[in-house]
């Protein structure tokens, strides 16, 4: 494929651009730790909120929202739709929490939240865990897609690729900082969505396509539109929906969408201004990015099945393609081949916006837990501030190399998709209560982190997943399996439960003093802390500070009323689209009335927080 000088001058421009934001704010951000990581705790919600909506719109999410579609239609995407209760619950129950904790980030939770030695390990091991292994493997799935938009769209080798997109982003990460990230993502944010609209009505409308209306007729398309999955199909209908819907969104750890709130959705709302801020930041990034982003991605996946019906019909088209690289999720970037002079400038600067924007958050984010809390916690408690930023930027360098390499050995976004949500199993519930229950203790996290992890491996990379859920085994014999496939992710969540609540009443609660100084903080309320609360005025110990109702039923009902906004806001679009106008119509009017419910319940709790 050839790019026109009108190309290129739209792509370097937007990395000189890019570079010279980094650079810019580089002296302010390599000052201390809490500028370089958090950039002084004074972002307003509305820089946040687009920076959060900018990090999830990288490179893979296309590529997997397309794989997604044209496996299992639409109506498959419920996988991650289902993260929106997560995502609200986050913003009308937890963000306000996270940002009166006051901490410079998640990890450095856990030694508010317990104490001793086992809160000192927890810290230092998932520091590690979580900021390089997992990190590593969520940077690689989107590394993997820049891999193929490359070899497809400009006849790049995966080395090639890498080395061009990795350097530029890593450079105005290690030195622009959070601040760097942030100020991009701004940037970045409105090149993605241009690009991703402007390709989905260009590629919608070619000629083997035909537009909108015979899209929707075509046969290799109707099979795939429904937003529901078809309830005829048992197996389907659980599978997609239902586990989603009913124990994914609770009980699975995923970057962007910890139950609780976490990582980096974490890192922007305790660097916001104050806890309204905060809360608004999470309130607009869960809108933008479910009920507005996915469809011109999704328009043009059903369209990559009109042109590219099937996997042979991508390697027929573009031979060079590595075999170990070839899948359903080649189709979004074999359609950009298709988009003319200035708008493929204009997308593949959008791409480079989303690689940029993910891989800079994840490196930023990463770094401040190798740096706050295992370096600096675990290693050297004496360490200056410059050092501490040095090897900040050391670290963003290094976990850029890393998940280079282990990108170069992957074959498609679903298949890493399905490994992280695995491993995360049965951890989210402990994430959500641990702020609400004084018994959870830091054993408790240990379990279910180790259980979790050790119950997926056993279910997914030896023989004992198949033999139980059906499929092959690691001889290559096929299985039928004792259960039916969908029941493996809840075999997982259950397991892992009934090992950490064991666990937590097997060992000893956390010390009064470590309980009451976490109350003191971050003012959870609730009946769970009852004993706690009683046990502190028995001693005379002030531990309520705030004057104020337990707001989480209030949060509940928000994050009801919020969820009834989002999705209507998506099957209406979905409907005006399909020329379902009449649903359509209705869904719309169940968006305003959700919208003005909502309006009535934030203004209370924003009241109950001030």
């Amino acid at each position: 494929m050839q790019l026109s000088t009108l190309d290129y001058v739209i792509i370097f421009g937007f990395f000189a651009l890019v570079l010279a934001i980094g650079i810019w704010v580089s002296r302010k951000s390599g000052k201390d730790t809490t500028e370089f990581f958090l950039s002084g705790r004074n972002m307003p919600w509305w820089l946040l909120g687009f920076s959060m909506v900018a990090t999830t719109f990288s490179t893979d999410t296309p590529n997997l929202v397309t794989d997604i579609v044209r496996t299992n239609g639409v109506s498959g995407n419920w996988i991650w739709w289902a993260f929106l209760l997560t995502g609200l619950l986050t913003v009308f129950v937890y963000a306000k929490l996270w940002r009166r904790s006051d901490v410079k980030t998640d990890m450095e939770f856990y030694d508010l939240r317990y104490g001793g030695k086992p809160a000192h390990f927890l810290r230092g091991f998932r520091s590690v865990y979580l900021g390089i292994a997992f990190n590593i493997m969520a940077m690689s799935a989107v590394t993997l897609a820049a891999i193929k938009i490359g070899q497809i769209m400009l006849g790049l080798s995966p080395v090639e690729t890498v080395l061009i997109g990795g350097t530029v982003t890593v450079i105005f990460s290690a030195g622009g900082g959070f601040r760097g990230v942030v100020y991009t993502d701004f940037v970045l944010f409105f090149v993605a969505i241009v690009g991703a609209v402007g390709a989905a009505y260009y590629l919608v409308n070619l000629p083997e396509v035909g537009g909108v209306s015979a899209l929707i007729t075509h046969e290799n398309v109707v099979g795939k539109l429904s937003i529901l999955p078809d309830f005829s199909d048992t197996e389907a209908l659980i599978g997609i929906l239902v586990i989603p819907l009913a124990v994914q969104w609770w009980s699975a750890w995923y970057p962007g969408a910890e139950p609780g709130g976490g990582g980096y959705i974490a890192q922007r709302m305790l660097a916001a201004k104050n806890e309204n801020h905060a809360i608004g930041a999470t309130f607009f990034f869960n809108i933008m990015h479910y009920a507005l982003r996915p469809w011109p991605w999704i328009l043009v996946a059903l369209a990559s099945m009109v042109v590219f019906p099937d996997v042979a019909s991508i390697q027929e088209a573009f031979p060079n393609i590595e075999e170990s690289k070839l899948g359903n999720d080649l189709a979004y970037s074999a359609m950009l081949t298709k988009l003319p002079s200035g708008l493929l400038g204009l997308v593949m600067a959008s791409l480079g916006a989303a690689y940029m924007s993910t891989i800079s958050t994840h490196l930023n984010w990463g770094s401040s837990y190798v740096v706050n809390d295992f370096y600096k916690q675990q290693l050297k408690p004496e360490a200056s501030e410059k050092e501490l930023v040095l090897v900040g930027r050391i670290t963003t360098v290094v976990l850029m190399v890393a998940s280079a390499i282990f990108a170069l050995y992957l074959t498609n976004a679903l298949q890493l998709f399905d490994i992280i949500l695995m491993f995360g199993a049965g951890t989210g519930l402990i994430f959500i209560l641990r702020w609400f229950w004084w018994r959870i203790n830091a054993w408790s996290e240990i379990s279910a982190m180790f259980s979790s992890g050790i119950i997926s491996i056993l279910f997914s990379m030896t023989s004992l997943g198949p033999y139980l859920f059906g499929g092959v085994d690691t001889f290559g014999v096929e299985a039928e399996g004792i259960f039916p496939g969908w029941a493996r992710f809840p075999a997982v969540v259950l397991i892992t439960t009934i090992v950490w609540v064991s666990v937590t009443f097997l060992t000893r609660p956390e010390s009064k003093a470590t309980l009451y100084e976490f109350y003191k903080q971050t003012q959870p309320g609730g009946p769970g802390w009852k004993k706690i609360i009683e046990s502190s005025r028995a001693e005379d110990v002030q531990i309520v500070n705030r004057n104020e109702e337990w707001t989480v039923p209030s949060g509940i009902l928000a994050m009801i009323l919020g969820c009834i906004l989002v999705y209507g806001c998506m099957f209406a679009t979905g409907n005006w689209i399909y020329g379902n106008y009449t649903l359509a119509s209705i869904l719309t009017v169940l968006v305003v009335i959700a919208a003005i419910l909502l309006k009535l319940v934030w203004n209370r709790l924003r009241g109950d927080i001030l």
